[in-house]
């Protein structure tokens, strides 16, 4: 088997946790016994800097013609200015658009080492294990319009949230077949009591779970879920909801593990690649964390194990994939922590020691 992956190293602490996730992938190819091509393009603000765009043509077409996209981070202060009219999350969203991508797993599991890592009380965190699920191409990020006015009362803006039914039979339909590969529960996340797209969402979640008996189904509206998140989180496995709430959800649900650092993501559509696996795009949830770019702070995890999704989405390669998941919790038992997750007991090490250290487990 030969794939080719996309890399998008991005900005900030794009380059340096991609690095790192590359090796292991290349890594992961030798011992499998695959064959595997990765071919770096410029994306998100390092892109508009070089070619006026957050999405070059060539970039485009690169990650169109891959089997799967490997992305770092885009972003960061130079290009925050919100009257640009280029950015660079419009290359992102353009690119999830390009992918036909629009289902976002966002898996959370908390180790037991990170127990102590977490705000949380270890007794609220032990054993969490559930994956959001988040719709990706509508709702408000999408809607038009979308815009700034100056009227006689003064400025007005406003985002339209807009969604079809097919849209969201879609995401349940993932969400759905996703729980019944793990422990048959499913969740959707709306705010029916106030929008009406949330109605529909809601009607539409309702006329799916009837081809999905075996597995149980529960409405929960979002305000409450983000304190369900912090108060009972061991109670949910799949978690499906729209664009902005999966957003923000998503935020909050990585406090639970301890860290942003050590969340992956695999956003997945329809579409299927050269290896009749689906095309996907994957990477950390974390930013470009601009602050710390460059100095070996960066923890490299979440993108290693957005590697490890790649390897079982959309490169065919399970026994892979379940291997760097175990290196990675071999990393973590055995203490190495980089600054995000730093404990008096753990043994501090920087980026590439971290990805050197998962490597190592993986070729033991």
């Amino acid at each position: 088997m030969r794939a080719s992956v996309c890399v998008l190293p991005g900005d900030g602490i794009g380059p340096e946790v991609t690095r790192e996730a590359v090796a292991v992938l290349q890594l992961c190819a030798e011992r499998f016994a695959f064959q595997v091509d990765c071919a770096e393009a410029s994306f998100g603000g390092c892109a508009i800097d070089a070619h006026g765009s957050a999405l070059p043509d060539a970039t485009r077409q690169r990650a169109l013609t891959s089997d799967a996209v490997l992305l770092g981070a885009v972003g960061g202060p130079k290009w925050d200015n919100p009257n640009a009219t280029v950015r660079p999350e419009q290359g992102l969203l353009g690119l999830r658009k390009e992918l036909g991508v629009f289902a976002n797993l966002r898996p959370v599991t908390v180790f037991p080492e990170m127990l102590d890592a977490a705000p949380l009380k270890a007794d609220i965190l032990r054993g969490v294990d559930l994956v959001v699920v988040r719709e990706l191409t509508g709702g408000v990020y999408f809607g038009k319009p979308s815009e700034r006015r100056q009227t006689s009362n003064g400025r007005e803006a406003v985002d339209t949230c807009l969604y079809s039914e097919t849209e969201v039979a879609r995401l349940m339909r993932s969400a759905f077949e996703l729980a019944r590969t793990r422990r048959r529960k499913l969740t959707s996340v709306d705010k029916a009591n106030v929008m009406s797209t949330s109605r529909l969402w809601r009607e539409v979640a309702h006329e799916v779970a009837k081809s999905y008996p075996d597995v149980a189904y529960e409405d929960v509206l979002v305000d409450a879920m983000a304190m369900h998140l912090l108060r009972r989180p061991r109670d949910f496995d799949v978690i499906a909801t729209e664009n902005l709430f999966g957003d923000i959800l998503t935020d909050e649900a990585s406090m639970l593990a301890g860290s942003l650092g050590l969340l992956p993501s695999a956003s997945l559509g329809d579409a299927r690649n050269r290896l009749d696996q689906p095309r996907g795009l994957y990477e950390p949830i974390h930013g470009s964390a601009p602050d710390i770019a460059g100095q070996g702070k960066a923890n490299p995890l979440a993108a290693i194990l957005s590697v490890a999704m790649m390897l079982r989405y959309s490169l065919g390669q399970p026994a892979a994939a379940t291997a760097v998941e175990s290196a990675v919790a071999a990393v973590i038992h055995a203490g190495y922590r980089t600054p995000d997750i730093a404990s008096a007991s753990g043994r501090s090490v920087h980026t590439a020691e971290m990805g050197a250290a998962v490597r190592e487990q993986l070729a033991a």
